[in-house]
Protein backbone atom coordinates (compact mmCIF):
# COMPACT_ATOMS: atom_id res chain seq x y z
CA UNK A 1 0.00 0.00 0.00
CA UNK A 2 2.64 2.40 0.74
CA UNK A 3 4.69 1.68 -2.28
CA UNK A 4 3.03 4.59 -5.08
CA UNK A 5 2.66 7.27 -2.08
CA UNK A 6 5.86 6.72 -1.40
CA UNK A 7 7.08 6.98 -4.69
CA UNK A 8 6.78 10.67 -4.86
CA UNK A 9 9.12 11.14 -8.71
CA UNK A 10 7.39 10.73 -11.92
CA UNK A 11 9.63 11.35 -15.28
CA UNK A 12 7.21 14.64 -15.95
CA UNK A 13 6.95 15.96 -12.12
CA UNK A 14 9.58 17.76 -9.97
CA UNK A 15 10.84 15.04 -7.28
CA UNK A 16 9.04 16.15 -4.03
CA UNK A 17 9.66 13.58 -1.72
CA UNK A 18 13.57 14.44 -2.08
CA UNK A 19 15.04 15.34 0.97
CA UNK A 20 17.94 18.23 0.79
CA UNK A 21 20.33 18.44 3.68
CA UNK A 22 19.77 21.79 3.90
CA UNK A 23 16.16 22.44 3.31
CA UNK A 24 15.74 25.34 5.83
CA UNK A 25 16.23 28.98 4.56
CA UNK A 26 20.02 29.67 5.39
CA UNK A 27 22.26 27.64 3.45
CA UNK A 28 20.53 28.38 0.37
CA UNK A 29 20.69 31.94 0.81
CA UNK A 30 23.95 34.38 0.33
CA UNK A 31 25.89 35.49 3.02
CA UNK A 32 24.84 39.27 1.93
CA UNK A 33 21.14 37.82 1.38
CA UNK A 34 21.49 36.57 5.14
CA UNK A 35 22.94 39.79 6.42
CA UNK A 36 19.83 41.60 5.44
CA UNK A 37 17.59 39.59 6.48
CA UNK A 38 18.86 39.63 10.03
CA UNK A 39 19.09 43.70 9.67
CA UNK A 40 15.08 43.51 8.84
CA UNK A 41 14.61 40.89 11.81
CA UNK A 42 13.29 38.65 8.96
CA UNK A 43 16.10 36.36 10.55
CA UNK A 44 17.18 35.86 14.23
CA UNK A 45 20.41 38.07 14.52
CA UNK A 46 24.09 36.97 15.07
CA UNK A 47 25.64 40.81 15.31
CA UNK A 48 27.48 42.20 18.29
CA UNK A 49 25.30 44.96 20.04
CA UNK A 50 25.49 48.05 18.37
CA UNK A 51 23.61 51.30 17.67
CA UNK A 52 22.83 53.56 14.74
CA UNK A 53 26.44 55.98 15.56
CA UNK A 54 28.71 52.60 15.37
CA UNK A 55 30.09 53.04 11.82
CA UNK A 56 31.89 49.92 11.77
CA UNK A 57 29.81 46.50 13.04
CA UNK A 58 31.18 43.29 13.52
CA UNK A 59 29.49 39.65 12.00
CA UNK A 60 29.57 37.46 15.05
CA UNK A 61 29.55 34.63 12.61
CA UNK A 62 33.09 35.57 10.88
CA UNK A 63 34.16 38.68 12.63
CA UNK A 64 34.21 40.66 8.96
CA UNK A 65 33.45 44.11 9.21
CA UNK A 66 30.41 45.38 7.79
CA UNK A 67 30.51 47.84 5.22
CA UNK A 68 28.53 51.34 5.13
CA UNK A 69 25.51 50.35 2.54
CA UNK A 70 24.64 47.43 5.15
CA UNK A 71 24.54 50.25 7.85
CA UNK A 72 22.70 51.91 5.78
CA UNK A 73 20.10 49.27 5.60
CA UNK A 74 20.02 48.51 9.28
CA UNK A 75 19.33 52.62 10.13
CA UNK A 76 16.51 52.49 7.34
CA UNK A 77 14.50 49.13 8.68
CA UNK A 78 14.66 50.88 12.28
CA UNK A 79 12.78 53.71 10.76
CA UNK A 80 9.85 52.11 8.89
CA UNK A 81 6.37 52.80 10.79
CA UNK A 82 3.03 51.46 9.39
CA UNK A 83 0.58 55.05 8.60
CA UNK A 84 -1.71 53.34 7.41
CA UNK A 85 -4.02 50.37 6.53
CA UNK A 86 -7.10 51.01 3.87
CA UNK A 87 -9.17 48.07 2.94
CA UNK A 88 -11.74 47.92 0.63
CA UNK A 89 -13.84 45.99 -1.40
CA UNK A 90 -14.75 45.08 -4.67
CA UNK A 91 -17.40 43.50 -7.14
CA UNK A 92 -16.64 42.52 -10.83
CA UNK A 93 -19.86 41.28 -12.25
CA UNK A 94 -19.69 38.86 -15.58
CA UNK A 95 -22.26 37.04 -17.36
CA UNK A 96 -22.82 33.66 -18.19
CA UNK A 97 -22.42 32.90 -14.30
CA UNK A 98 -19.65 31.05 -12.73
CA UNK A 99 -21.39 27.77 -11.87
CA UNK A 100 -19.08 26.11 -9.25
CA UNK A 101 -18.86 22.63 -8.68
CA UNK A 102 -18.62 23.23 -4.60
CA UNK A 103 -21.38 25.92 -4.91
CA UNK A 104 -25.46 25.40 -5.65
CA UNK A 105 -25.88 28.98 -6.35
CA UNK A 106 -24.63 30.09 -9.39
CA UNK A 107 -22.17 33.00 -9.12
CA UNK A 108 -22.48 36.48 -11.04
CA UNK A 109 -19.55 37.88 -9.74
CA UNK A 110 -16.04 37.53 -8.44
CA UNK A 111 -15.48 39.99 -4.99
CA UNK A 112 -12.43 40.91 -4.06
CA UNK A 113 -10.89 42.21 -0.77
CA UNK A 114 -7.86 44.40 -1.45
CA UNK A 115 -5.51 45.47 1.83
CA UNK A 116 -3.06 48.27 1.82
CA UNK A 117 -0.65 48.74 4.30
CA UNK A 118 1.66 51.73 4.10
CA UNK A 119 4.92 53.37 5.49
CA UNK A 120 5.13 56.71 6.90
CA UNK A 121 8.07 57.18 3.78
CA UNK A 122 5.50 56.10 1.22
CA UNK A 123 6.06 52.49 0.41
CA UNK A 124 2.83 50.04 0.15
CA UNK A 125 2.56 46.71 0.90
CA UNK A 126 -0.99 44.70 -1.28
CA UNK A 127 -3.14 41.50 -0.19
CA UNK A 128 -5.71 39.70 -1.02
CA UNK A 129 -8.00 37.30 0.05
CA UNK A 130 -10.90 36.67 3.08
CA UNK A 131 -13.09 39.89 3.55
CA UNK A 132 -10.96 41.18 6.56
CA UNK A 133 -14.28 40.88 9.09
CA UNK A 134 -13.54 42.04 12.24
CA UNK A 135 -10.68 43.79 12.00
CA UNK A 136 -12.56 47.31 11.89
CA UNK A 137 -11.12 48.98 15.06
CA UNK A 138 -7.92 47.26 15.46
CA UNK A 139 -6.01 49.01 13.22
CA UNK A 140 -4.06 50.54 16.42
CA UNK A 141 -3.04 47.53 16.93
CA UNK A 142 -0.75 48.18 13.69
CA UNK A 143 -0.54 51.79 13.09
CA UNK A 144 2.83 52.99 14.61
CA UNK A 145 4.53 49.58 14.32
CA UNK A 146 7.86 48.34 12.38
CA UNK A 147 6.27 47.07 9.86
CA UNK A 148 9.29 44.07 9.76
CA UNK A 149 7.82 42.99 13.14
CA UNK A 150 5.89 39.86 11.27
CA UNK A 151 5.70 37.49 14.07
CA UNK A 152 4.58 40.41 16.14
CA UNK A 153 1.92 40.99 14.07
CA UNK A 154 1.33 38.03 13.02
CA UNK A 155 0.26 36.80 17.08
CA UNK A 156 -2.07 39.71 17.05
CA UNK A 157 -3.82 38.48 13.99
CA UNK A 158 -4.05 35.18 14.95
CA UNK A 159 -6.07 36.37 18.49
CA UNK A 160 -8.15 38.27 15.93
CA UNK A 161 -8.87 35.06 13.58
CA UNK A 162 -9.73 33.35 17.48
CA UNK A 163 -12.45 36.17 18.25
CA UNK A 164 -13.56 37.30 14.95
CA UNK A 165 -12.84 36.82 11.29
CA UNK A 166 -10.06 35.71 8.83
CA UNK A 167 -7.80 38.51 8.48
CA UNK A 168 -4.78 36.80 6.82
CA UNK A 169 -4.64 39.39 3.48
CA UNK A 170 -3.04 41.64 6.08
CA UNK A 171 -0.09 39.44 6.14
CA UNK A 172 0.10 39.12 2.82
CA UNK A 173 0.38 42.53 2.69
CA UNK A 174 3.11 43.08 5.04
CA UNK A 175 4.92 40.27 3.55
CA UNK A 176 4.61 42.65 0.14
CA UNK A 177 5.60 45.51 2.42
CA UNK A 178 9.01 43.36 3.71
CA UNK A 179 10.09 42.67 0.48
CA UNK A 180 9.89 46.30 -1.22
CA UNK A 181 12.02 47.06 2.28
CA UNK A 182 14.42 44.57 1.27
CA UNK A 183 14.69 45.74 -2.11
CA UNK A 184 13.77 41.23 -2.88
CA UNK A 185 11.34 39.04 -3.62
CA UNK A 186 9.40 37.39 -1.29
CA UNK A 187 10.64 33.80 -2.58
CA UNK A 188 13.79 34.96 -1.83
CA UNK A 189 13.13 35.95 1.65
CA UNK A 190 11.24 32.51 2.24
CA UNK A 191 14.51 30.79 1.33
CA UNK A 192 15.50 31.40 -2.17
CA UNK A 193 14.87 27.44 -2.66
CA UNK A 194 13.56 28.04 -6.12
CA UNK A 195 11.67 30.92 -7.85
CA UNK A 196 9.47 28.94 -10.27
CA UNK A 197 7.06 26.16 -9.18
CA UNK A 198 4.91 23.79 -11.62
CA UNK A 199 1.44 24.75 -11.77
CA UNK A 200 -1.47 21.98 -11.83
CA UNK A 201 -5.13 23.65 -13.95
CA UNK A 202 -7.65 23.36 -11.60
CA UNK A 203 -11.24 23.14 -12.79
CA UNK A 204 -14.74 24.21 -11.48
CA UNK A 205 -17.18 23.33 -13.40
CA UNK A 206 -18.98 19.50 -13.66
CA UNK A 207 -18.99 18.94 -17.87
CA UNK A 208 -20.00 16.30 -18.86
CA UNK A 209 -17.90 13.33 -19.80
CA UNK A 210 -16.89 14.89 -23.39
CA UNK A 211 -16.66 18.27 -22.85
CA UNK A 212 -14.16 17.46 -19.88
CA UNK A 213 -12.20 15.05 -22.05
CA UNK A 214 -12.10 18.06 -24.49
CA UNK A 215 -10.89 20.58 -22.10
CA UNK A 216 -8.17 18.14 -20.56
CA UNK A 217 -6.83 17.85 -24.25
CA UNK A 218 -6.97 21.99 -24.62
CA UNK A 219 -5.32 22.20 -21.15
CA UNK A 220 -2.32 19.76 -22.22
CA UNK A 221 -1.88 21.99 -25.49
CA UNK A 222 -0.82 24.71 -23.12
CA UNK A 223 1.56 22.98 -21.44
CA UNK A 224 -0.06 22.07 -18.07
CA UNK A 225 1.23 18.58 -16.86
CA UNK A 226 -1.27 18.33 -14.49
CA UNK A 227 -5.26 18.73 -13.91
CA UNK A 228 -7.36 18.80 -10.95
CA UNK A 229 -10.98 17.63 -11.06
CA UNK A 230 -14.03 17.88 -9.20
CA UNK A 231 -16.28 15.32 -8.20
CA UNK A 232 -19.98 16.42 -6.86
CA UNK A 233 -22.30 14.99 -10.04
CA UNK A 234 -24.80 13.78 -7.01
CA UNK A 235 -23.67 9.81 -7.87
CA UNK A 236 -19.49 9.05 -7.34
CA UNK A 237 -20.11 6.94 -10.24
CA UNK A 238 -20.98 9.44 -12.81
CA UNK A 239 -18.01 11.50 -11.23
CA UNK A 240 -15.91 8.10 -12.06
CA UNK A 241 -17.24 7.81 -15.66
CA UNK A 242 -15.90 11.89 -16.36
CA UNK A 243 -12.57 10.78 -14.80
CA UNK A 244 -12.48 7.29 -16.89
CA UNK A 245 -13.25 9.95 -20.21
CA UNK A 246 -10.23 11.99 -19.41
CA UNK A 247 -7.87 9.51 -18.61
CA UNK A 248 -8.74 7.74 -22.11
CA UNK A 249 -8.28 10.81 -23.50
CA UNK A 250 -5.05 12.09 -22.20
CA UNK A 251 -3.39 8.73 -21.40
CA UNK A 252 -0.52 9.34 -18.95
CA UNK A 253 0.14 12.59 -20.42
CA UNK A 254 -1.35 14.69 -17.55
CA UNK A 255 -1.35 13.64 -13.52
CA UNK A 256 -4.77 13.71 -12.61
CA UNK A 257 -5.75 15.32 -9.32
CA UNK A 258 -8.91 14.10 -7.83
CA UNK A 259 -11.25 16.58 -5.27
CA UNK A 260 -13.95 15.18 -3.58
CA UNK A 261 -15.08 18.28 -1.86
CA UNK A 262 -16.35 16.94 1.62
CA UNK A 263 -14.32 18.83 3.79
CA UNK A 264 -16.56 21.70 4.15
CA UNK A 265 -20.24 23.14 3.00
CA UNK A 266 -21.31 26.88 2.15
CA UNK A 267 -23.83 27.90 4.80
CA UNK A 268 -26.66 27.12 2.12
CA UNK A 269 -25.74 23.70 1.29
CA UNK A 270 -26.80 20.90 4.13
CA UNK A 271 -26.08 17.62 2.03
CA UNK A 272 -23.96 15.53 4.62
CA UNK A 273 -20.30 14.51 3.89
CA UNK A 274 -19.45 10.83 2.66
CA UNK A 275 -18.85 8.68 5.45
CA UNK A 276 -15.00 6.36 5.73
CA UNK A 277 -16.98 3.44 3.82
CA UNK A 278 -18.31 5.81 0.62
CA UNK A 279 -14.61 7.37 0.32
CA UNK A 280 -13.02 4.24 0.34
CA UNK A 281 -15.01 2.58 -2.48
CA UNK A 282 -14.37 6.45 -4.51
CA UNK A 283 -10.57 5.33 -3.90
CA UNK A 284 -10.52 1.80 -5.07
CA UNK A 285 -11.51 3.58 -8.31
CA UNK A 286 -9.03 6.06 -8.45
CA UNK A 287 -6.26 3.65 -7.65
CA UNK A 288 -7.42 1.97 -10.92
CA UNK A 289 -7.20 5.23 -12.81
CA UNK A 290 -3.91 5.98 -10.93
CA UNK A 291 -5.04 9.50 -9.89
CA UNK A 292 -2.38 11.07 -8.28
CA UNK A 293 -3.83 12.15 -5.00
CA UNK A 294 -7.81 12.20 -3.48
CA UNK A 295 -8.35 15.90 -1.98
CA UNK A 296 -10.92 16.06 0.90
CA UNK A 297 -12.40 12.96 0.91
CA UNK A 298 -14.11 13.19 4.36
CA UNK A 299 -15.30 15.69 6.58
CA UNK A 300 -12.30 18.31 7.68
CA UNK A 301 -13.06 17.09 11.28
CA UNK A 302 -13.10 13.18 10.81
CA UNK A 303 -9.35 12.23 11.52
CA UNK A 304 -9.93 8.44 12.30
CA UNK A 305 -11.51 8.51 9.19
CA UNK A 306 -8.82 9.67 7.08
CA UNK A 307 -6.05 8.20 8.72
CA UNK A 308 -8.04 4.75 8.14
CA UNK A 309 -8.61 5.57 4.41
CA UNK A 310 -4.87 6.72 4.03
CA UNK A 311 -3.84 3.63 5.65
CA UNK A 312 -6.51 1.64 3.49
CA UNK A 313 -5.42 3.15 -0.04
CA UNK A 314 -2.60 4.04 -2.37
CA UNK A 315 -3.51 6.77 -3.07
CA UNK A 316 -2.52 10.10 -1.41
CA UNK A 317 -4.69 11.99 0.62
CA UNK A 318 -4.67 15.68 0.59
CA UNK A 319 -6.79 18.17 3.19
CA UNK A 320 -6.03 21.15 4.92
CA UNK A 321 -7.10 23.67 2.34
CA UNK A 322 -9.85 24.94 5.02
CA UNK A 323 -8.64 24.64 8.31
CA UNK A 324 -8.86 27.19 10.15
CA UNK A 325 -6.21 26.91 12.91
CA UNK A 326 -2.59 25.94 13.25
CA UNK A 327 -2.92 23.55 15.54
CA UNK A 328 -5.55 21.91 13.51
CA UNK A 329 -2.62 21.49 10.59
CA UNK A 330 -0.51 20.66 12.92
CA UNK A 331 -2.39 17.67 14.60
CA UNK A 332 -3.10 16.38 10.56
CA UNK A 333 0.40 15.82 10.44
CA UNK A 334 1.27 14.10 13.61
CA UNK A 335 -2.20 12.02 13.59
CA UNK A 336 -0.94 10.15 10.46
CA UNK A 337 -3.91 11.70 8.51
CA UNK A 338 -2.56 13.18 5.07
CA UNK A 339 -0.29 13.00 2.51
CA UNK A 340 -0.59 16.16 1.01
CA UNK A 341 -0.89 19.20 3.11
CA UNK A 342 -3.06 22.75 1.60
CA UNK A 343 -4.19 24.87 3.38
CA UNK A 344 -4.28 28.80 1.74
CA UNK A 345 -1.96 31.51 3.57
CA UNK A 346 -4.67 33.89 2.17
CA UNK A 347 -7.44 32.31 4.10
CA UNK A 348 -5.22 30.66 7.08
CA UNK A 349 -2.67 31.56 8.74
CA UNK A 350 -0.64 33.72 6.17
CA UNK A 351 2.51 33.16 5.21
CA UNK A 352 4.04 33.67 8.38
CA UNK A 353 2.23 31.21 10.13
CA UNK A 354 2.16 28.76 6.75
CA UNK A 355 6.15 28.40 7.04
CA UNK A 356 5.70 26.93 10.45
CA UNK A 357 3.65 24.26 8.80
CA UNK A 358 6.04 23.80 5.69
CA UNK A 359 8.94 22.85 8.01
CA UNK A 360 6.37 20.25 9.98
CA UNK A 361 5.50 18.75 6.78
CA UNK A 362 9.38 18.33 5.52
CA UNK A 363 10.44 16.63 8.39
CA UNK A 364 7.18 13.98 8.29
CA UNK A 365 8.29 13.59 4.58
CA UNK A 366 4.86 14.96 3.68
CA UNK A 367 4.25 17.28 0.45
CA UNK A 368 3.05 21.15 1.48
CA UNK A 369 1.30 22.32 -1.78
CA UNK A 370 -1.28 25.37 -1.04
CA UNK A 371 -4.95 25.25 -1.99
CA UNK A 372 -5.17 28.84 -4.05
CA UNK A 373 -9.10 29.29 -5.00
CA UNK A 374 -8.58 32.99 -4.00
CA UNK A 375 -7.48 35.32 -7.05
CA UNK A 376 -4.43 36.14 -8.37
CA UNK A 377 -2.80 37.76 -5.55
CA UNK A 378 -3.75 35.09 -3.38
CA UNK A 379 -1.90 32.68 -5.97
CA UNK A 380 0.76 34.55 -6.26
CA UNK A 381 1.39 34.72 -2.25
CA UNK A 382 1.05 30.99 -2.06
CA UNK A 383 3.28 30.97 -5.34
CA UNK A 384 5.97 32.52 -3.50
CA UNK A 385 5.80 30.19 -0.40
CA UNK A 386 5.46 26.90 -2.54
CA UNK A 387 8.48 28.08 -4.80
CA UNK A 388 10.99 29.58 -2.11
CA UNK A 389 10.56 27.51 0.94
CA UNK A 390 8.20 24.81 0.52
CA UNK A 391 9.60 22.95 -2.71
CA UNK A 392 6.14 22.11 -4.03
CA UNK A 393 5.88 19.54 -6.66
CA UNK A 394 2.93 22.23 -8.21
CA UNK A 395 0.54 24.18 -6.80
CA UNK A 396 -2.77 24.89 -7.87
CA UNK A 397 -3.74 27.62 -10.75
CA UNK A 398 -7.24 28.20 -10.51
CA UNK A 399 -8.01 28.30 -14.33
CA UNK A 400 -11.19 26.72 -16.53
CA UNK A 401 -12.10 28.91 -19.42
CA UNK A 402 -14.20 30.47 -20.49
CA UNK A 403 -16.30 29.93 -17.04
CA UNK A 404 -12.90 30.58 -14.84
CA UNK A 405 -10.93 32.87 -16.89
CA UNK A 406 -7.56 35.09 -16.12
CA UNK A 407 -9.94 38.28 -17.08
CA UNK A 408 -12.25 36.86 -13.66
CA UNK A 409 -9.77 35.83 -11.14
CA UNK A 410 -7.41 38.51 -11.46
CA UNK A 411 -9.45 41.78 -12.27
CA UNK A 412 -7.61 43.28 -9.54
CA UNK A 413 -4.31 42.93 -10.71
CA UNK A 414 -2.36 45.23 -13.31
CA UNK A 415 -0.94 42.42 -14.73
CA UNK A 416 -2.66 39.14 -14.36
CA UNK A 417 -0.43 35.63 -13.75
CA UNK A 418 0.27 33.43 -16.36
CA UNK A 419 1.88 30.19 -16.93
CA UNK A 420 4.62 29.73 -19.41
CA UNK A 421 4.36 27.43 -22.08
CA UNK A 422 5.49 24.36 -19.80
CA UNK A 423 3.27 25.07 -16.97
CA UNK A 424 5.82 26.66 -14.69
CA UNK A 425 4.28 30.02 -12.87
CA UNK A 426 7.61 31.88 -13.09
CA UNK A 427 8.84 34.74 -10.00
CA UNK A 428 10.40 37.67 -10.87
CA UNK A 429 13.29 39.36 -8.83
CA UNK A 430 10.60 42.47 -8.37
CA UNK A 431 10.90 43.07 -4.20
CA UNK A 432 8.02 41.78 -2.89
CA UNK A 433 4.95 40.06 -4.68
CA UNK A 434 5.96 41.27 -7.93
CA UNK A 435 2.29 42.14 -8.24
CA UNK A 436 0.58 45.80 -8.92
CA UNK A 437 -3.23 46.92 -8.58
CA UNK A 438 -5.21 47.51 -11.20
CA UNK A 439 -6.48 51.02 -9.42
CA UNK A 440 -8.60 51.94 -12.61
CA UNK A 441 -10.62 48.80 -12.43
CA UNK A 442 -10.60 48.79 -8.79
CA UNK A 443 -12.24 52.56 -8.50
CA UNK A 444 -15.08 50.95 -11.15
CA UNK A 445 -15.35 48.05 -9.00
CA UNK A 446 -15.49 49.19 -5.04
CA UNK A 447 -18.63 48.25 -3.20
CA UNK A 448 -18.33 49.34 -0.02
CA UNK A 449 -15.89 49.64 3.00
CA UNK A 450 -13.79 47.57 5.48
CA UNK A 451 -17.05 48.44 7.85
CA UNK A 452 -20.15 47.12 5.81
Amino acid sequence: MESQRDSLATDRLPQIGARHPGFRALPFMSRQIVRQLQALRLLPRSFTACNRQIRQLQDDTDGAPMNSSKQAVIVAASEHRIRSIDITHHRLAFHPPFQASWDTKPRAHSDATIVRVATNDGLVGYGSGDRMVGFAGHEDLFIGQDPLALERHYRVLSHIDFHYGRCWPLDLALWDLAGKIAGQPCWKLLGGLSNRVQAYASCGVLRDAGALAEQAERLVGQGFRAIKLRFHRGDWRDDVRALEAVRARVGNRLELLVDCNQGWRLPWDTEASWALKDALAVARELERLNVYWMEEPLHRADYAGMRALREATDVRIAAGEMTRQIHELRDLVTSGCVDVLQPDAALVGGITGLRRIVIMAQEHHLVFTPHTWTNGMGVSANAHLAAGLAESPFLEYPFDPPDWSLERRDYMMAEALEVDNAGWINLSNAPGMGYAPNEPLLAKTIIGSARD
